[in-house]
């Protein structure tokens, strides 16, 4: 991928407009019934009329091989490669629902799930609960202080919420707690350096809290972690590209992920 340095000095500015549409998630598997997937059984005129116009091809958002998730795949298509700006997804969610991150804070993105008798996993999405819900368990969890740090919780959408850890001397550099399966146990969250060891251990204590404060609270009975991280500070596509970007967007994740590049978000 071209270095964001040598684009920013030989752009330069244009009155041409780009459209740039991204169907996230539209690939799929042969059905065992009709051998097509759902996009190749689907009427899709527009799309063919689109495909019959224009150029085809495919790319590799990151490297051959590599399945990626959303936000190293828009990253990938806005031109930003991906393993050099590596973002946890619990910023994205928090700059989504416009949360005031401060510069020390870490967020964290989190999911309300099911946990059986013995602890294991047997929902990672807690029946996808009503945002309802979720804001209703969120005022249950927020407001904790775990060795001079406020754990700040607030409710994205359904299942999900981001947990943010506001205090001093916070490094993100930790593991998550979600197995990203089922039939396991949550896992315990560990430093991945020596100065994040604090962190690890606040997170902890905040999931060991949240599972009394939910024990009674089934389908959501437990939570799971990942993607801890701080806000980053990317180039915006406006500098590199001279461009004066804007996006149409609804899911907080990607909203967040597009105010981090710079783009005004159209409402």
């Amino acid at each position: 991928m071209i270095n964001l340095e040598l684009i920013k000095s030989i752009s330069m500015l244009s009155p041409t407009k780009i459209v740039l549409v991204v169907i996230d998630g539209l690939g799929g598997l042969p059905s065992p019934d009709t051998g097509k997937t759902e996009l190749e059984s689907a009427d899709t005129p527009n799309l063919d009329k689109l495909a019959a116009k224009g150029t085809c091809g495919l790319i590799d958002p990151v490297s051959p091989g590599i399945t990626p998730g959303s936000t190293p795949g828009h990253l990938a298509l806005f031109g930003y490669n991906p393993v050099s700006f590596n973002i946890g997804r619990g910023v994205l969610e928090a700059m989504g629902i416009d949360f005031d991150l401060q510069p020390n804070d870490i967020a964290a993105r989190g999911n309300f799930c099911t946990v059986d008798e013995t602890g294991l996993v047997t929902d990672r999405r807690a029946g996808r609960i009503s945002t309802e819900k979720c804001t209703e368990l969120c005022q249950l969890l927020a407001g904790l202080v775990i060795d001079k740090v406020k754990v700040l919780v607030s409710p994205v959408r359904e299942h999900r919420f981001i947990a943010v850890f506001r205090g001093q001397g916070l490094i993100p550099d930790v593991s998550d707690s979600d197995p990203q399966q089922l039939g396991v146990a949550p896992m315990v969250i560990t430093a991945l350096c020596p100065e994040a060891d604090r962190m690890a251990g606040i997170a902890n204590q905040f999931i060991a809290q949240a599972k009394i404060s939910l024990a009674e609270r089934h389908p959501a009975n437990m939570v799971l972690l990942r993607g801890f991280a701080k806000r980053p500070q990317f180039p915006t596509m406006g500098e590199v590209y001279k461009l004066k970007p804007a996006a149409i967007v609804s899911y907080p994740m990607y909203r967040g992920l597009a105010k981090l590049v710079g783009m005004t978000i159209l409402e």
